[in-house]
């Protein structure tokens, strides 16, 4: 490896006798690249990172090269959610592999990675959020007095939405302390919408793909996130140019009382050095909806290799070096939830059940298995995200009233969906 780009530059033009490749960036993913030196010292293969952006950027960027003839990648990062829209430039990769190395990965996973039944990912994670909170403001004795004081409640971690909303009007502080956090823009506030539209017993899409939303669930989710940004302000200001990335960031320094966040950035938030809240980090399952339902935006992060693969062998290479059970391991011990059968087994075996870290994973495996909301996979899937969180945005800052924004949103998906 060549370079350390930053998050959110590439370089177009690919390198000569390397593998280039274009992965997504982030605090989440960027520690797993820390092994590629490993792979060129085994392996003899350089590689170029040619691109390292944010994942609607990565997305975007990838697009435009290949509609435009000019991708040189020979491996990308891509979601199971993603991949469908990107087939026209994805190598299938069933011959790649032999069937007793895909009887190692979670079936339901992988076959999240097919696309008309063509293996066109290899999963790197499975990615389901968690509610993290600050322990050390939930258990003060001044909190919990002074929450009972004026609410007549016990001050308690939300099982339900509305409870956090109460928990977070107590907390909030501007500028130094706020009750609540979430992603305001992009896949993080259409994903958030979706889950608490789930939650208050409704459909974002219906069977037939079309919008299922315009209806009281969704009025109750996007008028509940408006009240915590316009009406409560419990949220920073600066919520609507918020990702995953900027959330985590305002609970690290300790300015956020409670966020939802990936299981892969767990390694920062108990390290000293990272994190203000090291040592008062608290987990719990999503609080629950109206409909008493709890349901988490769900997915996992994936490999692909394009169509315009100029060295295949070191493409494979590098494809099983970056999916194998080192590389899982490697993650799994930072916080990432993993799809190789063995290294979950691994983990589990570890893992004291009766602590911090057990508990945790028992959180992750209780909503794997019991509260996983997969959006649908097809083509125009992330125009349909573009379209959706703009118009909801819209509605959450007060440009819009939410009857408005939810109409102009299914009015746009429409479009979409019947193209």
């Amino acid at each position: 490896m060549n370079e350390r780009l930053q998050p959110g530059s590439f370089i177009r033009s690919p390198e000569a006798g390397a593998l280039n490749v274009a992965f997504v960036s982030g605090p989440m993913y960027d520690s797993l690249y820390e092994l590629i030196p490993e792979f060129a010292k085994k392996t003899g293969r350089r590689v170029h990172i040619a691109a390292k952006l944010v994942h609607p950027e990565l997305n975007a960027h990838l697009e435009e090269v290949y509609r435009a003839g000019q991708g040189a990648y020979d491996l990308v990062s891509t979601h199971n959610k993603y991949a469908p829209s990107q087939k026209h430039f994805l190598r299938p990769l069933d011959d790649w592999f032999l069937e007793t190395e895909l009887m190692e990965f979670i079936p339901s996973v992988l076959e999240m990675c097919r696309v008309e039944g063509w293996l066109l990912s290899v999963p790197r994670n499975i990615d389901v959020r968690l509610l993290h909170y600050r322990r050390d403001l939930f258990e003060d004795p001044a909190e919990q007095k002074q929450f009972r004081d004026s609410t007549g409640h016990e001050l308690r971690v939300p099982e339900t939405w509305e409870e956090l909303a109460q928990v977070a009007r107590h907390f909030t502080r501007p500028p130094q302390l706020y009750g609540f956090a979430c992603p305001g823009r992009d896949s993080g506030l259409f994903g958030t919408f979706f889950e608490l539209v789930a939650m208050a017993g409704g459909k974002l899409f219906r069977p037939d793909l079309r919008p299922g939303f315009v209806d009281a669930a969704g009025r109750w989710a996007l008028g509940y996130l408006r009240r915590l940004y316009l009406e409560d302000k419990v949220t920073p200001r600066e919520l609507p140019e918020m990702r995953y990335d900027e959330v985590s960031e305002l609970f690290l320094e300790g300015r956020s009382a409670m966020v939802a966040d990936w299981p892969g950035g767990f390694y920062r938030y108990v390290d000293p050095n990272q994190s203000k809240v090291a040592g008062q980090l608290g987990l719990a399952l999503y609080p629950k909806g109206p409909s008493g339902q709890r349901w988490v935006y769900s997915g996992g992060h994936t490999f692909a290799i394009p169509t315009s693969v100029r060295d295949e062998e070191g493409a494979k290479a590098l494809l099983k070096f970056l999916t194998s059970a080192d590389a899982q391991w490697y993650e799994a011990e930072r916080g990432a939830l993993p799809v190789l059968k063995s290294v979950q087994e691994r983990m589990e075996a570890q893992t004291d059940p009766n602590s911090a870290a057990g508990r945790r994973l028992g959180l992750l495996k209780e909503t794997v298995a019991s509260h996983m909301l997969l959006p649908p996979r097809f083509p125009r899937y992330p125009a349909v995200e573009d379209v959706l969180w703009k118009s909801l945005q819209m509605a959450i800052t007060g440009e819009w009233s939410v009857d408005d924004a939810l109409h102009h949103a299914a009015a746009e998906m429409e479009k979409i969906v019947t193209a």
